[in-house]
């Protein structure tokens, strides 16, 4: 491609800061920013990011298809919330009109094995109108590609077995509250662990209503089996509060989470395959006291065994640029809902982001 691409970016939140200065970093430009604050709205964008006014102001998020239509952008960052119900508006507005989406949305990572309904819903408005829609992030790395090349390095295969820590503070409100963070046990057990007590029969029907909470992990493990070609047999999640010994103040939250209430959670999602290799992946998503740091570490037990730790990643830094890294291969990709699996790896873009779109 011979001009720079084209970006507007969806939520101008804390994260959002990373992906739009890398944006402009990558040779790319920013033709459209939305988001429902009423704070940031009319912002232009360069205050947001701590720099010099950039001519492009946060505009309404009931302006976003006037907006997507009058700017014609080439892909769009969702960069919103957690769940893919709570981004399909975007998403589906995106697919009608023919525009890329590439979105943080955790559970767009690999949403088949959790809300297989609007999954398919989606992906069949994209490839109607020839556009790709996918989830990025953190996880594209750090909880995929690292772990399928230390496979590719293995000669055989037991158990995968991944943990990776994160500090709500750094994501905003809306993950905060998905996490638990604040909530007594009581009503840490009644709102969020209660989901998960049911049989296998009992969450298919949840899943397929598209009504399942699908903790980051159910979504990675079915990433990863799709990549390594393993077939699930059987999937379950776990949710057990996280506590803290002392008060702890959540900027995020505007409150103090008391000693001995949630601080967050954590969520282990087990995963059995027909081919006798078993995930068992844990994610521990809280507000941290003075001395916890993000820890990235996944053990691969077979012939030979091996275990990756990675302590004080810059969690939100490498979820932004793992983003803005995919743009071209989103561009180059198949219409339709598009999981990163079927990407192939995940490069460093020395060049601008324009250079490597076919």
């Amino acid at each position: 491609m011979e001009r720079k691409i084209k970006v507007v970016q969806y939520g101008t939140g804390k994260m959002s800061v990373y992906t739009m200065r890398y944006i402009y970093e990558k040779g790319a430009e920013i033709v459209g920013a939305i988001d429902i604050n009423p704070a940031v709205i009319g912002k232009d964008i360069g205050e947001i990011m701590g720099c010099e006014n950039k001519g492009i102001k946060v505009q309404n998020v009931n302006q976003t298809e006037t907006l997507l239509l009058d700017t014609k952008p080439d892909i769009v960052i969702v960069m919103t919330m957690s769940l893919l119900a709570d981004v399909e508006d975007i998403l589906l507005l995106c697919a009608k009109l023919g525009i890329n989406a590439i979105t943080t949305c955790e559970e767009a990572f690999y949403p088949i094995n959790s809300n297989p309904c609007l999954t398919k819903k989606i992906d069949e408005l994209a490839k109607k109108n020839g556009c790709t829609i996918t989830g990025s992030g953190y996880q594209d790395i750090f909880w995929g590609q690292l772990i399928s090349s230390l496979a590719g390095s293995t000669q055989s295969i037991k158990k995968i077995k991944g943990s990776s820590s994160y500090n709500v503070e750094d994501y905003g409100l809306a993950l905060a509250k998905a996490h638990g963070a604040g909530l007594t046990l009581e009503e840490f057990d009644r709102k969020i662990a209660s989901a998960d007590r049911i049989s296998d029969e009992q969450r298919k029907e949840v899943i397929i209503s598209g009504n399942y909470l699908p903790s980051y992990m159910w979504n990675v493990n079915g990433w990863l089996c799709a990549k390594l070609g393993l077939t699930v047999k059987s999937q379950t999640q776990k949710t057990i509060p996280q506590v803290y010994k002392k008060d702890i103040v959540s900027a995020t939250l505007g409150t103090t989470v008391k000693a001995g209430d949630a601080t967050g959670m954590s969520a282990v999602v087990t995963t059995e395959t027909e081919e006798g290799i078993v995930l068992e992946s844990e994610c521990i998503g809280k507000v941290y006291g003075p001395e916890e740091f993000d820890k990235n570490e996944w053990t691969i037990e077979g012939e030979p065994n091996t275990t990756l730790i990675i302590n004080r990643p810059n969690t939100v830094e490498l979820t932004c640029a793992s983003v803005v890294n995919r743009i071209p291969d989103v561009l180059n990709a198949k219409p339709g809902y598009v999981p990163t699996e079927e990407f192939g790896e995940l490069k460093f873009k020395i060049k601008s982001l324009n250079e490597y779109v076919n």
